[in-house]
Formats: C-alpha cells, sequence, structure tokens
C-alpha cells in the first residue's frame, strides 16, 4: 500500500471523459498552465458550495475556508484561525484568535467568528455537526471569543474543525439564510467563479496567514462517472481525480494509484419510520440474507474489508472494545417474509457517485430476493435523491458513511445519523435505548471511557437492525505523476493545501 502523502494519519457520500479545463478565465489553456491544478471531484455541488449542505467537504479539500480549529493526522485538534484555547469549565472554552483577513478584504474578528457560528446554529436544516449539541457565542474583544454550550461537551475543539463550521466573511450571509463561500473565505485559495455543478476556478489568495500557496490555482471539474475521472487521468486531463472506482484502480499506472485506508464504511440502511421495514422481524430477515463480504472481491476488486460493524480497520480503537450485539429480534423466515410483504415491493435506492454502490445493490437484490422480499432498484445521482432519503421515500438505501468526517469523533456521526432528533437520520429510528447510550458517550470526557461508551451505542444501534454494515472501504485517489504534496486523507476532509503543486 502506498503511503506517501503527509496527510496520513497512521493511528487510526456524471459527465462524458473531461474534455478541457481552464484558469480562472474560463478558458481551454491546455495541461496544468501556468502551474495551476486540475482537480476532478466526484459529488456534484447540491446548494452552491454552501457549507451547511454535504458540499462543505470542497470548502476543506481545496482549502477555500477554516474553523476556528483543525485536526492533525491523529484526529487532535490544532490551532487553525484560533491560535489557542482554554476550557473554563464544564461548558464555557475561550479561543484567542489569530491575525487573519478574509478573501474578500475584511480583517477577522471575533465579531466575524461569532456571526459565523450564529448562521450555523440558525441554519436549517441544521448541520449535522450541531445535530447533538447548542451552542452559544460571545465576542469578549476584538480577538477573543467566549463559546459556551447548554451541556458539556469535551470534544468541542474537534467538532469545530467540521467543514460545516467555516468562518466565512459577513458578504457570505444572506437575509434569506443562504451562504456563498465565493470570495469569502480565509484559506490559501479562492472561489473566483462557480458553474453551477460542473465547473469552479480558484486563484491563490496571497493574503493567506499561512503563507503563499505554491500552486497559482485550482480548476475543478465535477465528474459523477467514476470511469469517466479515471480516463481524465488516463488521458492527462486532470491532475487529481478523486475515488477511483476500484475496478479502474489496476488500470492506472502505479505511480498514479495511491491507496488510502478509510473511515469510510459502506451499510444497508432500512427505513423503520414507514414501509416493509418497520417490522423489526422483516429487518432481521434482511439482515440475515445480506453479506457483506461477498461484496470485497467481486465488487470492490479487494479494496475494502468485510465489515464488523460501523467502524472499521481505520479506527483501529474500535475492534478491541466492540460489544457483541444480543437481544436481535428474530428474523422472518423466507415463507413468512413473502407472506408479509405480499403485494408490496422492496423499494432498494443508491446512487452513481460510487461506482461500486450500484452493483453492491445488484447482489443485494439477489440476496434480498432469496429470503422472500421482492424488490426494485432506484438508482440515481445523490444530488437528485437526498430529499427523498431523508424524507424516508424509500425502504433500504446501500450508503457510502465516511464515520469520523463530521468532527473526527465518532458520537456526532452516530448522533446525527441515529438519534431519534438526528438530522441525516436516513433509517428514521427513534428507539429509546440508542439515544441513552448515544448520550452517555457524549457526555464522557475520558478518552478510553469515552470510545467504550460509543461501543456499546454502536451495539444498541445494530440490536435494531436499522443499519447493516456490509463493508470497510479502502479509497483509491488518482495522483498524476507531476504533482506532489497531495493530501492522503482516511477522513477525506483534506486534498490540497499550500504545499501541494505540479512539479
Amino acid at each position: 500500500m502506498r503511503t506517501t502523502s503527509r496527510g496520513l494519519i497512521a493511528a487510526l457520500a456524471l459527465t462524458p471523459l473531461l474534455a478541457g479545463c481552464f484558469a480562472s478565465g474560463d478558458s481551454d489553456t491546455g495541461a496544468g498552465s501556468g502551474g495551476r491544478l486540475r482537480v476532478a471531484l466526484a459529488v456534484p455541488p447540491v446548494q452552491a458550495l454552501s457549507p451547511y449542505s454535504n458540499d462543505a467537504t470542497v470548502l476543506s479539500k481545496l482549502s477555500v475556508a477554516e474553523g476556528l480549529t483543525a485536526l492533525d493526522k491523529n484526529g487532535t485538534a490544532k490551532p487553525a484561525l484560533a491560535k489557542s484555547w482554554k476550557q473554563d469549565g464544564d461548558t464555557t472554552w475561550t479561543f484567542e484568535l489569530r491575525k487573519a483577513e478574509f478573501q474578500d478584504g475584511t480583517e477577522l474578528t471575533a465579531q466575524a467568528v461569532v456571526d459565523a457560528l450564529d448562521h450555523a446554529s440558525a441554519a436549517k436544516p441544521k448541520p449535522r455537526v450541531l445535530s447533538d449539541v447548542s451552542l452559544t457565542a460571545k465576542a469578549d474583544d476584538a480577538d477573543t471569543v467566549t463559546l459556551t454550550t447548554k451541556s458539556p461537551d469535551p470534544v468541542l475543539p474537534l467538532r469545530l474543525a467540521s467543514p460545516a463550521l467555516a468562518i466565512l466573511s459577513a458578504k457570505a450571509y444572506t437575509k434569506e439564510g443562504t451562504v456563498s463561500p465565493v470570495g469569502t473565505g480565509t484559506g490559501p485559495f479562492e472561489i473566483t467563479r462557480l458553474n453551477g455543478k460542473t465547473k469552479a476556478a480558484l486563484d491563490r489568495f496571497d493574503g493567506y496567514w499561512g503563507g503563499k500557496a505554491k500552486a497559482p490555482g485550482i480548476d475543478v471539474s465535477w465528474i459523477a462517472d467514476g470511469t469517466a475521472r479515471a480516463n481524465a487521468l488516463r488521458g492527462g486531463e486532470t491532475d487529481i481525480a478523486e475515488w477511483i472506482p476500484t475496478a479502474q484502480a489496476k488500470l492506472l499506472d502505479k505511480a498514479t494509484r495511491h491507496e488510502v485506508p478509510s473511515v469510510r464504511t459502506d451499510s444497508l440502511i432500512l427505513n423503520t419510520g414507514s414501509g416493509l421495514f418497520t417490522d423489526a422481524g422483516l429487518r432481521a430477515a434482511a439482515r440475515d440474507a445480506v453479506d457483506g463480504s461477498a461484496l470485497v472481491d467481486s465488487v470492490f476488486g479487494g479494496y475494502a474489508d468485510p465489515a464488523q460493524g460501523l467502524f472499521g480497520p481505520a479506527v483501529p480503537w474500535a475492534a478491541d472494545k466492540r460489544v457483541e450485539v444480543t437481544g436481535r429480534a428474530q428474523a422472518a423466515t423466507a415463507a413468512e417474509v413473502r407472506t408479509g410483504t405480499k403485494g408490496r415491493t422492496l423499494r432498494l435506492a443508491t446512487y452513481t457517485n460510487r461506482a461500486e454502490l450500484p452493483e453492491a445493490a445488484t447482489v443485494l437484490q439477489q440476496q434480498l430476493e432469496k429470503a422472500g422480499f421482492t424488490v426494485k432498484q432506484d438508482v440515481r445521482e445523490y444530488t437528485q435523491m437526498e430529499s427523498d432519503l431523508l424524507s424516508g421515500k424509500y425502504d433500504a438505501l446501500v450508503f457510502s458513511r465516511v464515520t469520523l468526517l463530521d468532527t473526527g469523533d465518532a458520537v456526532d456521526y452516530l448522533a446525527s445519523d441515529f438519534t431519534s432528533e438526528g438530522v441525516y437520520n436516513i433509517a428514521a429510528l427513534k428507539n429509546a435505548a440508542v439515544d441513552k447510550a448515544i448520550r452517555a458517550a457524549a457526555a464522557e470526557r475520558d478518552t478510553e471511557s469515552r470510545r467504550e461508551k460509543i461501543m456499546r451505542a454502536e451495539a444498541e444501534i445494530l440490536r435494531t437492525d436499522a443499519v447493516v454494515p456490509l463493508v470497510h472501504e479502502q479509497a483509491v485517489q488518482g495522483i498524476a505523476d507531476g504533482v506532489e504534496g497531495v493530501l492522503l486523507d482516511p477522513r477525506e476532509r483534506s486534498l490540497i493545501d499550500v504545499d501541494t503543486r505540479l512539479k
């Protein structure tokens, strides 16, 4: 496995072939014109790169915007826009800001931070990272911010590293509640043009507090089709192509293929709120029917491990603390499934942005049909189906989730995806025991005890059969041989920074 990146941790969610790229002037200027980096990303913007949507990670991958903190390679909070911080009590923290400026020329101040965090707290829907915390911000003076939480939040510095809590200038926020990162971030690269869901141009921001970036700019194209991304890299049409499909990985030259252990777990999510899977016996039958290990070689070409739970090998502490799952419902037999679902079709969804998922859905369909279900697939691009997923229009979803994306702390993922009030609760799970277990983990300060409680919460979630883990992925990033300094991040938050450049 190649581990040549600076961002790799040791410990631990369309178009034809890209035909050309553009500089800030939007002209086709050829390969790496002027040293600009050409990047092919997989998931087109859902909300014009709003940090309050799944677009938020683009802002961190391209070093456009920053939060008060960032995560180091071991998942520990490190200074970003805050140069230091201290905890003043169970619920109060003080952050000292560094001298920095926004890309529109205005100065970073404590009031700007307060306003940005207030906008995030008021956003509808609320960002996932705030799904289990109530946050109040106050400017003490020009360079000092006090943050108060309603209840103790031991991982607040980790939470503030979330791309969803990026600090943008006042210009970014409108009275209507929309937010735009175009020219309003503090990072080394400034978005100068966003062309719908297909392209963006970024220029180097020479006023960046952390020093001048080595690349003069970035030209981004969103290519949802994984084979097309791989072809763009092979054909010299892009310098960096993320998420190379496993079927394409071995077709790349070894020098351009970079394998990354990932905190991404692929699962079958079952809708417990409506439809077939309100019946616990049918959920258990689906769980028994599904064999994720069958996907490892056939679908993922060996770039995956059979799922052991919600957290895989890239979260190394999880295995030793895993709790046995007991008390599950008894699975309905195939005859009972056919009787209980007579005249009803299991609506199985997945999306095309990750090339392996539709193929995995076909394998799972065969497994489920063998267990007595009648299955119909709905496969689309993710942005076309997100609202339907969250509103419960499907019975099941083949889903790929970065479990440590939002804060680097597993509790936030569990809270947003599985608590009764979770903002990303696609399973529509409402279970008192699950809620209690996640609250207990959230309140724990001691690291080892917190991890133990996280794994107890995992067991409570798995007991409901609302989610059936399938595989733990290994990511494959495509990087042209003439590029150096690309960040290979198991959390999929980082990609390009001040040191990324063409050789």
